[in-house]
């Protein structure tokens, strides 16, 4: 390996364990606020192993969610309660209490946009001073209406004109610009978690978006560097996220999950949502299979008649309910990503979340897309038990392995005790105040 290769590995390690050492706590707890779970992952500082990059979780609890449906929260209460729960279990395994949490989410219609900038330099080496007027300059040019930003990611620097510039500071230049994408989400949802956080008597550390956070964990570096789309497949919403030069390009996000296709075979079979969602878990599938016109199933019947019998149906009419569910939702944002101009970017399609899981999804999104198509799991969290190990949990790991190896936002947004403790620095202070104050403030 050449020496600068090296050198800047051992930076970027160096700034990781920055990262891990100048932290506002020695402890990191992400919750998953979904509409069918609320998981909650906790990890220390002992849990990070930098040599392959891979995590090891404290504790780790879930529970049915409440409150939440078709992304979004309608019962504050039952939200909190839900949250609260399912920290107090992860508290239990980790056998520690944690005072904030960082919350993941497909809720308040997460969406993208795309903004530029640029800015005089001088001639000179460039500043993390430069890079703030920069994405000030782009965070100028867009209007959010009621949207809060939650995530500032660079697609690409340039400077002097010189494009896939993945940090410029250090290099010397005129003009230094900058593409980003800007992922916001409603600002009533935000507010709306917040409480629910402060009900659950936590503090809000952050949100973080759910395809952001499950691909992080599910996509190898070189998927993210050649294109690929990850679509998170929730029990409330179906969300996307697509990366392209190794930088997250688009956010999208719809109202429609799993619990809409538990819906559509409820009223199919008029059985009972409880009885769908077993029905759909044992017997369902996206796809013909075979005998399935001789094969009858049984659901439980509506109410509480004890004289009623179970209702019968072939399987076959469990296909023909659930299978144009999927494929209207996949096609639906096939257009989406056609529109935004993202969908030639992936060259892959990886599925996670809870409702990716259902038999024969893989083969239509295979169908739709016309590419590979490959379910994805938290792999950087090895020792997790089966429970917490498929598709539904990634959008959780994502969070911690973002705590602990980043990428971090530009211009991040600090909130709860973080916000607290920021403080301007005065324009006049020594270089060694200014950096102290930079790493607090970003690392």
């Amino acid at each position: 390996m050449e020496r600068g290769a090296t050198l800047g590995a051992g930076r970027r390690e160096g700034r990781d364990g920055l990262k891990l050492t100048l932290g506002r706590s020695p402890v990191f707890a992400a919750v998953d606020l979904g509409a069918s779970k609320v998981a909650c992952f906790i990890l220390k500082s002992d849990g990070i192993r930098r040599a392959d990059r891979t995590l090891t979780t404290a504790g780790v609890g879930y529970v049915q969610s409440r409150g939440v449906r078709g992304g979004a929260i309608v019962d504050v209460g039952e939200a909190s309660l839900a949250i609260g729960q399912a920290v107090e279990r992860a508290e239990a395994m980790a056998g520690l209490d944690i005072n904030g949490v960082t919350i993941v989410t497909a809720c308040g219609q997460l969406a993208s946009h795309r903004v530029t900038a640029k800015v005089a330099v001088g001639g000179r080496p460039i500043t993390d001073a430069d890079q703030a007027r920069a994405v000030a300059q782009a965070m100028a040019t867009l209007r959010l209406n009621r949207r809060k930003a939650i995530h500032m990611r660079p697609i690409t620097w340039s400077v002097d004109g010189l494009g896939h510039v993945q940090d410029p500071r250090g290099m010397s230049g005129r003009a230094l610009g900058l593409e980003m994408l800007v992922v916001s989400m409603k600002e009533g949802v935000h507010q709306t978690i917040a409480h629910c956080v402060e009900r659950a008597h936590l503090q809000l550390e952050g949100v973080v978006a759910s395809p952001y956070a499950s691909a992080l964990a599910a996509l190898e570096q070189d998927e993210m560097e050649l294109g690929s789309i990850c679509i998170d497949m929730g029990g409330g919403s179906t969300s996307v996220a697509v990366f392209a030069g190794g930088a997250l390009i688009h956010v999208d996000s719809l109202p429609v999950g799993g619990a809409h296709v538990t819906k559509d075979v409820a009223q199919g079979l008029s059985t009972s949502l409880g009885g769908a969602e077993r029905i759909k878990t044992l017997h369902g599938s996206a796809i013909a299979s075979a005998n399935e016109d001789r094969e009858m199933i049984e659901a439980p019947p509506r109410g509480d008649d004890p004289g009623a019998g179970p209702v019968t149906a072939p399987r076959s009419m469990l296909k023909g309910i659930i299978a144009p569910r999927v494929e209207e939702t996949f096609e639906i944002l096939k257009e989406r990503l056609k529109t935004a101009e993202a969908l030639e970017l992936g060259a892959g399609i990886v599925l996670i979340g809870g409702a990716s899981q259902l038999a024969g999804v893989r083969e239509v999104a295979t169908r739709v897309f016309d590419r590979n198509v490959r379910l994805g799991r938290p792999a950087r969290i090895p020792h997790l038990a089966d429970a917490a190990a498929g598709p539904g949990f990634c959008a959780a790991a994502g969070v911690l392995q973002r705590a602990a190896f980043g990428p971090r936002d530009l211009g991040k947004p600090l909130t709860g005790a973080a916000s607290r403790s920021s403080r301007p620095v005065d324009p006049n202070a020594n270089m060694v105040v200014k950096a102290a104050s930079w790493l607090r403030d970003n690392l």
